[in-house]
């Protein structure tokens, strides 16, 4: 299932996209390519997460890791007037020995960008079932979808759309301590 993230105010009509398409001077060339695409980026020092059962650091108190492993991303062209970006992450999930479970739910976040304002962020969640004796696996989150205004004068490019786990301060702080 698509979960859309939208920026634009309003969708248009199938029957007005050809005169919305003419009206913006869009020919026939220009559909013959795909659009370009927003730049994607993981977050620095978000793309770990680690959850501990105490307040120490100790291995054995890990409860669950994760860690993306890939942002597959595709674009295409909605209409005249938006570009529509299709992104799904992918992470491999540790178990740890203080789990004392068999699902986690681990938060990331997708901000979209431009010019560095922030234009709009939102939560998904990564779900992690582990079958009895697996303490690792690899899951993929749900389809976002995001839909992007663009003019002849400014193309998908001009958006930046980032992605990484929502940390506490504490995990910011042990992600960090972990790349010394």
């Amino acid at each position: 299932m698509r979960r859309p993230l939208l920026l634009a105010a309003s969708r248009c009509l199938l029957p007005l996209v050809a005169l919305t398409i003419a009206a913006c001077g869009e020919t026939p060339e220009d559909a013959k390519f795909a659009p370009a695409c927003p730049a994607l980026s993981l977050l620095q020092d978000a793309d770990n997460i680690t959850r501990f059962s105490g307040s120490g650091h100790d291995i054995t108190e890990m409860q669950v890791a994760a860690r993306i492993t890939a942002v597959p991303a595709k674009c295409m062209r909605a209409d005249a007037k938006h570009v529509r970006a299709v992104l799904s992450v992918d992470a491999d999930v540790l178990r740890g020995p203080a789990a004392g479970r068999d699902a986690f739910d681990v938060r990331y976040f997708v901000a979209v960008t431009e010019g560095g304002n922030v234009l709009q962020e939102q939560d998904f969640a990564l779900a992690a079932r582990f079958r009895p004796n697996v303490d690792q696996v690899s899951v993929k989150g749900e389809d976002i979808e995001l839909l992007l205004p663009v003019t002849r004068k400014k193309s998908a490019a001009a958006y930046h759309v980032y992605i990484g786990f929502r940390l506490t301060p504490d995990q910011l702080a042990y992600n960090r301590a972990q790349q010394h």
